[in-house]
């Protein structure tokens, strides 16, 4: 074939563009299983990380499983597979729960800022309440202002915030000029006002969800400190 006409051309080039093509495939169906392996890890230890508890192991220190709507526990085959579509559990109503063997509980929260999604997780104390702390990230916020929200700084502001009022879901909301309400208020992030509106959706969609879990945890807790014997009747019973 004359290598200088135009099928030659045409011919070497699908040539090549078929070997390379295959060459991706390949390359990327080998690593394939090493970059889930990254993301499952990613996300293991961003759970951790909103308990300060990164230097513990995740299989022995939480319990995965989920909810449904009523927050009772639910079977499922992958519960981190609900988490790259976390949007769709929800909308499904199946809810992630990662617990902690000191009863300390964190749920995975989703929602959109100015650029594109954002999402994250907060841990919440025993009393299903108090936030324990919480990790955010983004697809693509602003530098130096919605992109704050994954920032060690801001994230700290929510430790000791509460999202319920006695028994009223408040959520927590970050608002513009300065928090007001120390309970459950967070400074917005200057210049971020979209972000940061973002994230208080963010949390008040995706948190209350958990609501009837939220509540069955405390009930079970009640009923558990109302069960316990007094230090007197132990005693009385030990004599006897």
């Amino acid at each position: 074939m004359n290598k200088n006409s135009n099928t030659y051309i045409v011919v070497y080039s699908v040539v090549m563009v078929v070997i390379v093509a295959v060459l991706l495939s390949v390359t990327a169906l080998s690593l394939q299983q090493r970059q889930n392996n990254n993301r499952l890890n990613e996300k293991k230890q961003s759970i951790l990380s909103s308990l300060s508890a990164s230097d513990r192991n995740f299989d022995e220190y939480i319990d995965a499983y989920a909810v449904d709507a009523s927050g009772q526990r639910v079977q499922v085959a992958d519960i981190f597979a609900l988490t790259e579509d976390l949007k769709g559990a929800f909308e499904a109503g199946t809810y992630p729960v990662f617990e902690a063997s000191d009863g300390r509980v964190v749920v995975p929260v989703t929602g959109n800022g100015l650029w594109g999604p954002i999402w994250g997780y907060v841990a919440l104390e025993s009393d299903m309440s108090t936030i324990a702390g919480v990790v955010f990230d983004h697809s693509g916020e602003t530098p130096g202002l919605g992109a704050e929200i994954a920032t060690a700084k801001h994230q700290a502001q929510y430790v000791g915030k509460t999202i319920f009022e006695g028994d009223e879901f408040t959520s927590v909301r970050l608002r513009k000029g300065g928090a007001v309400d120390a309970a459950h208020e967070v400074d917005a992030i200057s210049g971020g006002t979209k972000t940061s509106d973002g994230v208080t959706a963010m949390l008040r969609n995706s948190l209350q969800n958990y609501i009837p879990f939220f509540a069955g945890k405390r009930a079970a807790a009640e009923h558990e400190e109302c069960t316990c014997p007094a230090d007197g009747e132990d005693n009385a019973e030990s004599n006897e």
